[in-house]
């Protein structure tokens, strides 16, 4: 019998395409609130419309929910089959309570899922408590590190409250003060954020949307700069924790800006807020935004 000898070099390539063919699908599960103007533009359903979209693209597992779902669409046995969680909410965002969202934090700060906020979801439940979990992260930060397990941590609410837009003049959150008591410990009181901006115009005129960081994996295949066709418009300034990057700026013809597309690390885990949208527009029918979604669902779930 002869035996061929093959190079490493394609053994290797062989054993790499295996281990590819075989990696377990990228599970993305999107959750929406399902309200009836959707119908307007979405006809089964803004979630349904990504889910559907995404779940034809290799590598990726979609599984769409809703709020009127047994456990309101998020009970552990469908967070515990998520790696990425795709967040659309607008009118219903107080039905979600707080312990909720904190659930789904729990599992971002461990590394088990990361979030992906979409456009009025700045006021989501799990994107409010992640805002006021990497507020506390970074006020403590502030805190010398000797002295910092022992800091006294005072949160005080939103000011204007949760879903109240802020004005123009209203100072930013978060906000954090730092004082020594008597017996040498720092109080930090922290103003939590209020996760929104002092102006929106729901006029569905376009935008153009900036890549700022081109060399990041959610920009991949993103040309510099590129048109979304209809869309409500946000101003900043955005009360929201810094961002570590920002990948997307966008800009309108009347003067406006926002950073549409916001990362956060938080934990183990990550946060994405991705701007574009409004239910009664047809936003997530355009290639480009769902583009940046399959991007974003591939990194956060690297």
């Amino acid at each position: 019998m002869i035996r061929f000898k093959w190079p490493a070099a394609l053994v290797l390539v062989c054993v790499l395409a295996q281990v590819v063919e075989a990696a377990e699908p990228i599970r993305v599960v999107v959750w929406d609130e399902r309200q009836p103007k959707q119908k307007q533009a979405y006809p089964d359903f803004l979630g349904n419309q990504i889910a559907g979209a995404l779940g034809v693209r290799p590598g990726l597992s979609v599984k769409s929910v809703a709020l009127d779902d047994a456990g309101q669409g998020i009970s552990d046995k469908v967070l515990d089959q998520c790696d990425v969680l795709i967040w659309w909410g607008h009118v219903r965002q107080g039905l979600i309570k707080p312990e909720h969202g904190k659930r789904i934090v729990e599992r971002i700060r461990a590394g088990k899922l990361s979030l992906i906020a979409l456009h009025s979801a700045h006021w989501s439940t799990p994107f409010i408590e992640a805002m006021n979990a990497r507020s506390k992260e970074d006020a403590l930060k502030q805190v010398p590190a000797a002295a910092r397990a022992a800091a006294v941590l005072k949160l005080l609410p939103a000011d204007p409250p949760l879903y109240r837009a802020p004005s123009r003049s209203a100072p930013l959150t978060p906000a954090a003060s730092f004082f020594r008591n008597a017996d040498g410990r720092y109080e930090v009181n922290l103003r939590l954020p209020n996760c929104c901006f002092p102006a929106y115009r729901p006029d569905g005129k376009p935008s153009t949307m900036i890549t700022r960081v081109p060399s990041h994996p959610i920009a991949r295949g993103l040309p510099k700069s590129w048109t979304v066709a209809h869309t409500e418009m946000y101003d900043e300034p955005f009360h929201v924790p810094a961002p570590d990057v920002v990948v997307f700026e966008e800009r309108w013809a009347a003067g406006e800006r926002f950073r549409s597309g916001m990362i956060w690390n938080l934990g183990k885990g990550k946060v994405f807020y991705f701007r574009p949208g409004h239910e009664t527009y047809g936003v997530y029918f355009e290639p480009l935004p769902l583009k940046v979604l399959e991007n974003a669902a591939r990194w956060l779930a690297r």
